[in-house]
């Protein structure tokens, strides 16, 4: 079955080639990486319109990030939110429950586990868990007047299979990137 393959081994390869790398470098990368994240969440409020598009290409340098090295990733992480808050205060409040947590939770699964189906589940819980926070702990609209303000298990389910195929698509999207990525370096 699809879901239960294992993941390739482009993986591991790029986080084998990025522990070659000095301290410096990995912390220059990341750095890189954080900002080119705050860039592309902060495209939603500079161009309105078409930067809501662009605003959730910032999962892409997070996940990258944490897949080569889980500290450096968490560092590139709250930096990004750092830079958010100087370029974009309002889009503050999205990122480390949405966008970020996707990268984190992809991130953190290619590092930990091998199969699509744990990958996917574990970040979708993750963005599920972040969602239900800004509407009902935080009362932020995040999906605007569609949800009501009031806890239901079929909201919570109908977040949780759009997680999951959202999630889905990220990680193919990640997968086909260090295939590339492996590519390019050998």
């Amino acid at each position: 079955m699809y879901f239960l393959k294992s993941i390739s081994d482009d993986i591991q390869f790029a986080q084998l080639e990025f522990r070659k790398h000095t301290k410096t470098k990995k912390l220059i990368l990341g750095s890189f990486l954080a900002c080119i994240a705050a860039v592309l969440q902060a495209a939603g409020g500079f161009l309105p319109g078409i930067g809501y598009f662009i605003s959730p290409f910032a999962t892409l340098p997070i996940l990258i990030c944490l897949t080569f090295s889980f500290p450096i990733g968490v560092m590139s992480y709250f930096l990004t939110i750092l830079l958010l808050f100087i370029l974009q205060p309002s889009e503050l409040i999205v990122f480390p429950f949405t966008t970020g947590l996707v990268g984190i939770g992809i991130g953190t699964g290619f590092t930990f586990f091998k199969q699509r189906l744990s990958i996917i589940s574990f970040s979708a819980t993750l963005l599920t868990i972040g969602i239900i926070s800004l509407l009902y702990i935080f009362n932020f609209p995040v999906l605007g007047p569609v949800v009501s303000d009031s806890f239901s298990l079929l909201t919570a389910g109908s977040i949780f299979l759009f997680s999951f195929f959202y999630n889905w698509l990220w990680v193919e999207i990640a997968l086909f990137f260090f295939k590339r990525l492996k590519i390019i370096i050998t």
